[in-house]
């Protein structure tokens, strides 16, 4: 027999699901049928209960929730998510997309994974936008872009000895190797290059060993 599962999700600063709940059984959801999480929130918060509604879910039935937001921040995760059950054979119906009651078995329903996709499209491309803006701030201002920390050999230390023993600047040296004073002083006293003289020296967290 076909059924109606209904999913509400609401965090602890937002009050009760109440509001929820009596939309989702005003739409047909068994009070048995009706699974809620509450006190989660976040993007990474866990959602046991929309778990096992999922886990409850055979083909025919439908997935009931009040909104999309329910399900996730990222519009893509929720597309995902969607897919996933029109895969299973599970309707989605949500009770309040772009002011009505959106239900994928009903000729309207298609309507909804295409405005979903335009709309993970969409953010797609203001993330890809906003990180790359990020990065050509960060390069403009000469600040770090992140990232694995680049390793510095043994080679490179001994070789930056010598330049520096042939009367080069230490620090034109060490910012042409790409490392800190305190790196090289660190590396060279490890390789017996010069004399330890511990506390001179501190040595740098975002430096590789």
């Amino acid at each position: 027999m076909k059924k109606l599962i209904g999913y509400a999700r609401i965090s602890t600063r937002n009050g009760a699901t109440d509001g929820q709940r009596a939309e989702l059984l005003a739409a047909g959801v068994r009070r048995d049928d009706l699974y809620v999480d509450e006190g989660n929130s976040g993007a990474r918060a866990p959602r046991p209960q929309l778990d096992v509604a999922v886990t409850a879910l055979e083909p025919g039935d439908t997935f009931v929730i009040v909104s999309l937001d329910r399900l996730g921040k990222s519009t893509q995760n929720v597309l995902a998510f969607a897919e996933g059950l029109s895969g299973r054979g599970v309707e989605l119906r949500v009770l309040n997309f772009c002011g009505g009651d959106v239900d994928t078995a009903t000729p309207p329903g298609p309507m909804l994974f295409t405005t979903m996709a335009a709309l993970g499209q969409m953010e797609h491309e203001i993330k890809r936008e906003r990180v790359l803006d990020s990065i050509d701030r960060r390069r403009k201002a000469g600040k770090n872009l992140g990232g694995r920390p680049r390793r510095i050999t043994n080679r490179q230390i001994r070789n930056a000895n010598r330049l520096m023993e042939a009367g080069e600047p230490t620090a034109q040296v060490v910012r042409d190797f790409g490392m800190s004073r305190a790196t090289f002083y660190r590396r060279a006293r490890a390789l017996g290059l010069m004399p330890d003289q511990s506390g001179d020296e501190t040595p740098e967290s975002g430096d590789a060993a």
